[in-house]
């Protein structure tokens, strides 16, 4: 199987010095050659002027509102048919690449039983500490949860190997494949659609395959407080009620509710416990586990 042309889809919805940012690594890339759309979900800051003046070179795709995750990414998906791309990378605006992020990713969707490829993300502002390693989804239970959050890079973390999802934050697929499976859900305003996403390749044979050998960074503040903010936390668990009714997923819809409490505490204590081991306590940031 031969991958042709590829389409970096940067999604963004203000945060001009993130996606700015963003862009700058992009264009840093070595290989292979790739085109970048921008697709702007009705920011308000000037995101677009900047981008335009500081990347020509950039497509960009400007929707008139903000169409959420999956309705940005469609609608960039969807503007791109006919020119003949043969895979999409999606990736989050607030994420810096690694030069080399973007050939494992292909190599891998090179390979027929390969659905979507993901990279290891890290954080930003801890770049030796892994964001994502893989996604681990319990369908019996309703566990949804990343592998090595917060926990420090290392060998262990260095094996390619199938996993249940990847995150929308970076995942790559061959085009034919995101049409086929109808792309994001829209119905997922904000959390599980990558799940979902990640589900329907399952079900039709496919592998999400965690690739370490292409790693990115996402600006998920090492101290940050809104990885345990409670409307965070309610809009992910409608997300996960959301996921686990569609898939039939009768375990997680039961047992996710009854147990949200106990994850939630212990999720708390770990992250108590990261915030020491980093020597900030003060939290003022957004995202963490999916």
């Amino acid at each position: 199987m031969t991958i042709g042309k590829t389409v970096v889809i940067v999604l963004s919805w203000n945060g001009a010095a993130d996606t700015l940012a963003c862009l700058a690594s992009l264009a840093k890339v070595e290989s292979p050659a790739f085109t970048t759309l921008l697709v702007d979900n009705g920011s308000t800051d000037g995101t677009v002027g900047l981008v335009r003046r500081a990347f020509p070179q950039v497509e960009i795709l400007e929707l008139p509102r903000n169409l959420g995750f999956a309705g940005g990414n469609n609608a960039g998906f969807a503007s791109l048919r006919g020119r003949g791309f043969d895979s999409v990378v999606f990736l989050n605006n607030d994420t810096v690449v690694d030069p080399g992020f973007l050939q494992p990713l292909i190599d891998e969707l090179q390979k027929a039983w390969v659905g979507i490829a993901a990279p290891k993300i890290l954080y930003m502002d801890d770049p030796g500490r892994i964001w994502f390693a893989g996604g681990v989804l319990e369908p019996a239970t309703g566990l949804i949860e990343h592998t090595g959050i917060r926990q420090p890079d290392g060998p262990r973390f260095d094996t390619p190997e199938p996993v249940w999802y990847a995150t929308g934050c970076c995942l790559a697929m061959r085009c034919r494949d995101f049409e086929a499976l109808g792309g994001f859900d829209e119905r997922f305003r904000m959390y599980g659609e990558d799940v979902d996403l990640s589900i329907k390749a399952r079900k039709r044979g496919l592998v999400v395959m965690y690739q370490p050998a292409s790693r990115i960074w996402h600006r998920v503040s090492a101290s940050s407080g809104g990885e345990m903010n409670l409307g965070k936390q309610l809009r992910k668990s409608g997300a996960a009620m959301t996921l686990f009714a569609k898939h039939g997923m009768f375990g997680g819809l039961v047992l996710y509710p009854l147990l949200l409490p106990f994850r939630s505490v212990l999720a708390l204590f770990r992250y108590r416990l990261f915030m020491r081991a980093t020597g900030d306590e003060r939290g003022d940031g957004k995202e963490g586990e999916a």
